[in-house]
Parts: structure tokens; sequence; C-alpha cells
């Protein structure tokens, strides 16, 4: 079960260009978008811990980002 709802992703693929979006598609399309941001965000508190914090902020995930790879040939 995803915590991003389903219609939220199928709104989002269709603003980028899909005409329709199966129930299946938007499942599995929001599993990859929740184990993206799993692995940004436990990055990123590592992150902010080490620096003292523990509010994650915006440097935190650009540096996580940049640490897992995870944003080669995307663009912000």
């Amino acid at each position: 079960m995803s915590e991003i709802a389903r219609h939220t992703i199928s709104r989002v693929m269709k603003n980028f260009g899909a005409e329709r979006v199966s129930e299946t598609a938007a499942d599995e399309m929001a599993g990859l978008t929740e184990s993206y941001i799993r692995r940004i965000t436990e990055t990123a508190s590592k992150i902010a811990k080490h620096s003292g914090r523990v509010t994650v902020k915006k440097k935190d995930i650009e540096l996580a980002v940049d640490e897992l790879h995870v944003g080669v040939g995307l663009s912000r």
C-alpha cells in the first residue's frame, strides 16, 4: 500500500504528457516514487544528524542526491 495517493500520481503523470494512466501504472509509479523519496530522506537525515540537527534542510537533500547519484539526468 502506497502512502502517495493513486489519483495524485495519475494527475502528475498526465501533467507530464500521459493521456491515460492505468491503476497498476499509477501504483507502480507511486512505489518507485516512494522508494526514491525514502533513499534520499534516509541519507539526508544522516547528513542533518551529522551536522547536529534533527531538521532536514534543502542543502541536506541536495547533498543526499549528489551522494546517491539519484539525480543523474534529472533536472530540478
